[in-house]
């Protein structure tokens, strides 16, 4: 319940007819339709796919002999979990990313002991560098959990699991929390352009007329890096979602400020990341606070904050608004973020003065 951000009467208000526990098995874009497993046909004009990603489990020798096997990605995977688990449970995580990083921080003290297992040579891997990510393991560590890093699971033999640094792990509770994969079929299927996810333009619309696409099962452009990827995080899905809305109800809006982004916490240390970590950097690190600032070609294109990540919002608007750092007192924003470092009228604009 306290997880809700819509109120139940929601789609009534909004006068949204809600046909659930139905899948979609098929679009049929010359019939403007698409076609339910129960067998009815629903006709379109436009058609938003946000059909969001599932969990990968990579292949492993005797995966299907292990008890007590989970995933972590949906309030049921958790609601499975709780059950499962027991005040001498030994649990094994595959994958020490966001996702794996979570479920340990929420179990750790309902368990006996907490083992997280990742192919890669430091933690959170897809968002921190080498000193970030250290910090936060010694952080996470203090609480009891153990990391067995650039290793993988060779094999399980029932729960025991066989690694490829020769380790044996027994382990009561498995979770597979290695990543996602953008859910692509119902564009792909129909000859809609798909790469590691499905590609629209910039009003959100895909290859194929009057079908538009939004959120995890999309890729953006990652104007920090200036290339397609796959950005599933809830800001860039909201602003997807609202871009393609706007646009399907016959307005015109444009999306072109997508960059990776992430805000977080792990038992009580909190961090903030976003853009892309290439250039020149600038470091501070004391007192248990870490910031790394990467700058290229006059812009700022991605920041790491942990600990203290007040005012992170500046560096955030600096990296979507590509704000030439020639026309800021940088020297002054990167030691202490701050608009009053920003033209007159860039302060305007930022508290609403004035529009662009």
């Amino acid at each position: 319940q306290k997880m809700k951000y819509r109120p139940d009467d929601f789609y009534e208000k909004m006068r949204c007819k809600t046909i659930l526990n139905r899948t979609v098995r098929e679009i049929k874009p010359k019939q403007k339709t698409v076609a339910l497993d129960d067998g009815t046909e629903i006709p379109y004009d436009k058609l938003l796919v946000a059909t969001g990603s599932s969990p990968f489990i990579p292949p492993a020798e005797g995966i299907e002999t292990v008890t007590n096997s989970f995933t972590f990605l949906s309030l049921e995977d958790a609601k499975k979990l709780q059950q499962a688990i027991s005040a001498d449970s030994r649990v094994l995580i595959v994958g020490a990313g966001l996702i794996g990083l979570k479920c340990a921080e929420g179990i750790h003290k309902k368990v006996g002991s907490i083992t997280v297992i990742d192919l890669a040579p430091r933690i959170l891997s897809s968002i921190m560098d080498e000193e970030g990510a250290q910090m936060v393991q010694q952080h996470i560590e203090k609480f009891g959990v153990q990391f067995l890093l650039s290793c993988s699971v060779k094999k399980f033999d029932g729960n025991r699991a066989h690694l490829s640094n020769g380790q044996i792990v027994d382990f009561d509770v498995l979770v597979m929390a290695v990543g996602v994969r953008p859910n692509v079929d119902l564009v792909k299927n129909i000859g809609g352009k798909v790469n590691r996810g499905i590609i629209t333009d910039e009003f959100m619309e895909t290859s194929i007329p009057d079908i538009y696409a939004a959120g995890d099962c999309t890729e953006s452009m990652d104007i920090s890096a200036d290339t397609n990827r796959v950005l599933a995080l809830l800001p860039n899905a909201s602003m997807q979602g609202e871009c393609a809305g706007i646009n399907m109800a016959g307005g015109t809006k444009t999306f072109c400020k997508a960059i990776p982004m992430n805000a977080i916490g792990f038992m009580g240390l909190h961090m903030i990341t976003a853009g892309s970590y290439i250039g020149e950097t600038y470091t501070e690190m004391e007192a248990g606070n870490y910031k790394k600032l990467f700058v290229k070609d006059g812009l700022l294109k991605g920041y790491i904050m942990i600990g203290n990540v007040d005012k992170a919002g500046i560096y955030t608007s600096l990296i979507r608004d590509k704000v030439p750092l020639d026309t800021v007192d940088f020297e002054l924003i990167r030691k202490k973020p701050s608009l009053m470092a920003f033209s007159m009228e860039h302060r305007r604009v930022k508290l609403g003065g004035v529009a662009r």
